[in-house]
């Protein structure tokens, strides 16, 4: 999963800037220009989240951005606009998620989607947005088919790409655990094999002596027992567990059961203390290695953090049933935040092609739960975010350590 965050900057309001009524005939209003879905007085944006089903912990964030926008609303909208924005319930289920996407294009008339949760689902619904041109905007995955702007032009993913997230990893168990046994779990769909891939690729010619045991799982599948079994009965000392919250959680607890203690390292989609560390137990999850990108709630040194008490006090007006303290409130507050400047910097051409180019042309744009020295620039590389920190769960929250590190891996030729 993930965080960003942001202050406020200005608005692109032409309208304001015509001092006098001999300019209201100007070509600078006939600049308006809408799309399906956009009109002087709303901008219609569609998502599909898992309020239930398999990954339904996620159904957080949706509940998150519908109050974020609900907040936006209540301030007049982005220039001048509300947004209305269409929620549905997709489950964690592909088809399920093509039939509901289609409903928000189709009958809804939304502009664009936005942050569709998962990569089952955006997988799902990627062509049928491409061949409509209808942006599939900071789409909710990492999977590294959602930076192709050559062939997904419209597609732009919002998560750190999940083989950057694994070099990170590599680079870590190369510096400290050169001679480790390496034991992977790892969901069987896009999100599950970019993280091997990654990981592989990095590790290079070391990845076939030191990965000794491979299991994947489906989503389908109650548990992963025994895939814990196999992992353990393998001899491995440092536990590669690329899964989502549910799966991560019971990984956790089955290694606890099994008296198996690995190295082990979990990836940032399953690190929310709440939906994964607390079903898990809080003492079996202590010393757990992952990454952020973005400051966390439990951490005493943001206390006193402006960006953190604007998050606080926005969650607390908004958003009060839900746990602030978990990665998925953050990480629902800093999508919405990025929505915002997107839609803040289209001003009044609100076509779809605009949203894509605003949406890969920011600059110094630094969100309110950015970490210190990381701000979000985009290019025509479609991708948001390209830097992490180390993290550690000490058995109560995570704790940072080490410098912020850049993916620097570059494939041999």
């Amino acid at each position: 999963m993930s965080r960003s965050r942001m202050p406020a900057w200005a608005a692109f309001a032409l309208a304001a800037t015509l001092a006098t009524p001999a300019l209201l005939a100007t070509p600078a209003l006939a600049e308006k220009k809408y799309d399906q879905g956009a009109s002087d007085t709303e901008i219609k944006i569609g998502q599909t989240t898992p309020l239930s089903g398999p990954a339904s912990a996620y159904g957080g964030i949706g509940r998150v951005q519908a109050a974020y926008i609900r907040m936006l609303n209540e301030k007049g909208g982005i220039n001048g606009r509300k947004i209305n924005f269409i929620q549905y319930d997709d489950a964690y289920n592909p088809p399920k998620a093509v039939e509901q996407v289609r409903k928000l294009v189709e009958s809804d008339g939304v502009l664009s989607t936005f942050q569709i949760i998962g990569t089952p689902s955006n997988a799902a619904v990627q062509k049928y947005l491409n061949d409509k041109k209808v942006p599939q905007l900071l789409a909710s995955t990492g999977a590294t088919r959602f930076t192709d702007p050559k062939n997904f032009p419209w597609t732009l993913a919002y998560n750190p790409n999940y083989q950057s997230e694994a070099h990170i990893y590599a680079k870590y168990i190369l510096k400290n655990h050169p001679n480790a046994k390496i034991g992977i779990l790892y969901q069987n769909d896009d999100l599950g094999k970019d993280y091997v891939k990654g990981l592989k690729d990095a590790l290079g010619d070391k990845a076939k002596s030191m990965i000794v045991a491979e299991a994947s799982y489906e989503l389908s599948d109650p548990t992963i027992d025994a895939q814990m079994v196999k992992l353990k009965a393998s001899g491995a000392d440092l536990f590669y567990n690329m899964s989502t919250p549910r799966f991560g959680a019971q990984a956790i607890k089955k290694a606890a059961e099994m008296g198996w203690k690995p190295v082990h390292i979990l990836d940032i989609n399953a690190t929310p203390v709440s939906q994964t560390l607390v079903p898990a137990g809080l003492e079996n999850s202590k010393d757990i290695i992952s990454v952020n990108y973005g400051k966390d709630p439990l951490d005493p040194q943001w206390a006193n953090d402006p960006g953190m008490k604007r998050y606080k006090e926005f969650m607390a007006k908004y958003a009060p049933n839900e746990d602030r303290d978990s990665g998925i409130a953050t990480y629902g507050y800093s999508t919405a935040q990025f929505l915002e400047q997107i839609l803040k910097q289209a001003g009044d051409d609100l076509t779809r092609a605009n949203l894509m180019k605003q949406a890969t042309n920011i600059k110094n744009f630094t969100p309110d739960l950015a970490l210190p020295g990381m701000s979000v620039e985009t290019t025509d590389d479609y991708k948001i975010n390209k830097q992490f920190q180390m993290m550690r769960f000490d058995g109560k929250r995570w704790v940072l350590f080490g410098p912020i590190v850049t993916d620097d891996y570059k494939p041999a030729h």
